[in-house]
């Protein structure tokens, strides 16, 4: 059971019901993963030279929401990110908007969540800045999730950030032990943030005046655990879904099961929801074409990688506890041009033709 099994089962019904008020993406990202890994998508036929059998391998999809592709660039993308860490301790920022506001979030995703990111990056930077603090500018990565575990819709922003700020003279000011920034300062300065500028590119979207007052949740901490584990945690969420497919238990003729991890009880539950339901809140979590949902700030922008190498040898010289892990590519597995035939065990498959993609793939795609 997939997630794509539930879409081809409950797709068709979804799209006849909502189709005229669907976003385009929400269509594409239905059709891409119903086709991802069958005849729609083309691919190519294998044949091992000792048995004679013949492999069908159908193309994936590649659709960002799709859970069963990008395992590849997911760990590309952890390694490049890993080789640009400093020999620094870590902060894992997380900054997360009301309940009140993300019903009208969702209908202005692409200006609001755009805004979200960049009023993130400029709070902390903001305090980052004061002399009090760091007195300088830090490096963010900042990557954007907007679900829970039950697959609701919660926009909030993750950070990794360096224990410390490049000064205006070129040095390096290290963060106090275990203190990047004041939280509560933080949250104040986000939220004043983000609602002016939000006032300012949407004056006609009324924001209830509940979420002057109240505090945002905003969490730093450091990375206890390194900044190499924060990275494989946020590297699951920038290339793959809300829900992954060894989540989903069962999809019967009107209902989807997934588990799902209690963080009061904390351990796994079950969770049963109608065919539409499971649709509707996974698809609020596709995001409008375009949109980036990872993005680089500070001195961790690809435009200061000279600086962040700088950084990275004056700080090596340092004495530290804190190794810097850069990945290994010599000791890489190299792949095989021909790999054992799956059949027999013994002989090697090679590519025999090419399977072509539909010129018009249907909406709904027969099961693989």
């Amino acid at each position: 059971m997939t997630v794509a099994t539930a879409v081809r089962q409950f797709g068709p019904a979804y799209t006849a019901r909502f189709g005229a008020a669907m976003p385009a993406g929400h269509r594409r990202a239905l059709e891409d993963l119903a086709a991802c890994r069958t005849a729609a998508m083309g691919g190519h036929v294998t044949q091992c030279d000792t048995c004679g059998v013949e492999h069908f391998v159908y193309h994936s999809c590649r659709h960002r929401q799709c859970p069963t592709c990008h395992g590849v660039s997911t760990r590309a993308w952890t390694a490049a990110r890993e080789a640009e860490l400093l020999p620094v301790p870590y902060f894992h920022v997380v900054l997360t908007l009301p309940a009140e506001l993300r019903a009208i979030i969702r209908s202005h995703q692409r200006v609001l969540l755009g805004a979200l990111m960049q009023t993130a990056a400029e709070a902390l930077q903001a305090l980052a800045a004061d002399r009090h603090y760091l007195g300088g500018t830090v490096g963010m990565l900042a990557v954007l999730h907007t679900w829970t575990r039950t697959l609701e819709y919660h926009p909030h922003v993750h950070c990794l950030v360096p224990g410390g700020a490049l000064a205006p003279d070129g040095t390096w000011r290290k963060a106090r032990g275990t203190y990047l920034v004041p939280v509560r300062a933080l949250s104040v300065g986000f939220r004043t943030r983000f609602l002016l500028r939000w006032k300012r590119l949407l004056p006609e979207v009324v924001i209830p005046a509940s979420v002057w007052k109240k505090p945002w949740v905003v969490y730093a901490k450091p990375t206890v655990q390194g900044a190499d584990c924060v990275l494989r945690y946020l590297a699951r969420y920038v290339h793959r879904a809300a829900i992954t497919d060894a989540r989903i238990v069962r999809v019967d003729a009107t209902t989807v099961t997934f588990r799902y991890r209690d963080a009061t009880a904390r351990g796994w539950r079950t969770m049963r929801l109608s065919g539409e339901e499971f649709l509707r809140r996974f698809l609020q979590h596709v995001l409008p074409r375009g949109f980036h949902k990872v993005r680089y700030y500070g001195f961790w922008r690809p435009q200061a990688s000279a600086t962040r190498v700088q950084l990275q040898q004056q700080l090596a010289s340092v004495p530290s506890r804190v190794r810097l892990t850069v990945p290994d590519v010599s000791a890489a597995t190299p792949v095989s041009s021909a790999p054992r035939c799956p059949q027999c065990g013994q002989g090697q498959v090679y590519r025999t033709r090419r399977l072509l993609r539909a010129s018009h793939a249907p909406a709904w795609i027969d099961p693989p």
